[in-house]
C-alpha cells in the first residue's frame, strides 16, 4: 500500500491538521491513556493518506474489508485483558494481538463493538478503578495516579476532577462518608474468631 502513496512536496488536509494538532496536545498533557490514544491517532493518519493521497489504479489492487465489530469471543478476551491489567502497561499492540487482529482493524472493530475507540473505553475504566481503589483504605494518591498510568498525581488529578466534578482527595472524602455502617452482627462476623 505504500507504494501507492503519491508523492506531493506539500498538500493542506485540514483534517490531518486535527489529528496532528490532537497529537501534540496529548503529548503536553499526558493523560492515562495518552499512548492508546496516540496510537490510535496514527492510524487514522495511516488511513487519511491512504484515502486521501494514493493512486486510485495501485489502491483499488487492494481487496476492500468489511467492517464489523468483534465477535462476543475476541470482546470478551479483550475485555478481560483490560479489566486484568488496568493497572498495567495497555497498548493498541497488545489488544489487537489477542483480538487476533492488525492495530488498525482492532481499533475499527472495537470502536463498532463497544461503541468507543479503545482509548476512551480504557481511560473510563482506569477512572473507575480509581474510585474503586479511592474508597478502599487511605493509598496514597500518587500511587494510585502512577498505578493507573498518569504520568503524575497532577495530571491524575485533572482528569479525575475532569470525569468526576471532584478532586481525587475530595472524592475519597465523601465517599468515605457514605460508606454504609455495619451492623453489630456483620461485624462480628467478619472478625476472625479468636480461639
Amino acid at each position: 500500500m505504500i507504494g501507492a502513496l503519491e508523492y506531493e512536496s506539500a498538500f493542506e488536509d485540514p483534517l490531518l491538521a486535527e489529528i496532528a494538532y490532537a497529537i501534540a496536545t496529548e503529548l503536553q498533557t499526558e493523560t492515562s491513556a495518552g499512548g492508546l490514544l496516540v496510537e490510535s491517532l496514527a492510524n487514522s493518519i495511516t488511513a487519511r493518506l491512504v484515502q486521501k493521497h494514493t493512486n486510485i489504479s495501485s489502491a483499488r489492487s487492494y481487496p476492500l474489508l468489511k467492517t464489523e465489530g468483534l465477535d462476543q469471543r475476541r470482546l470478551f478476551r479483550v475485555l478481560d485483558y483490560i479489566e486484568a491489567n488496568l493497572e498495567g502497561d495497555l497498548s493498541i499492540d497488545r489488544m489487537a494481538s489477542i483480538a487476533c487482529l492488525s492495530r488498525y482493524h482492532f481499533t475499527r472493530a472495537f470502536r463498532l463493538a463497544v461503541g468507543q475507540p479503545p482509548h476512551r473505553y480504557v481511560s473510563t475504566k482506569r477512572l473507575e478503578r480509581a474510585k474503586a481503589l479511592l474508597t478502599r483504605g487511605n493509598r496514597p494518591l500518587v500511587d494510585i495516579a502512577l498505578s493507573l498510568g498518569f504520568s503524575g498525581q497532577a495530571n491524575f488529578t485533572r482528569a479525575f476532577t475532569q470525569a468526576t466534578g471532584h478532586a481525587p482527595g475530595r472524592y475519597r472524602q465523601t465517599a468515605g462518608s457514605r460508606r454504609p455502617e455495619l451492623s453489630p452482627t456483620e461485624v462480628s462476623r467478619s472478625l476472625p474468631i479468636l480461639a
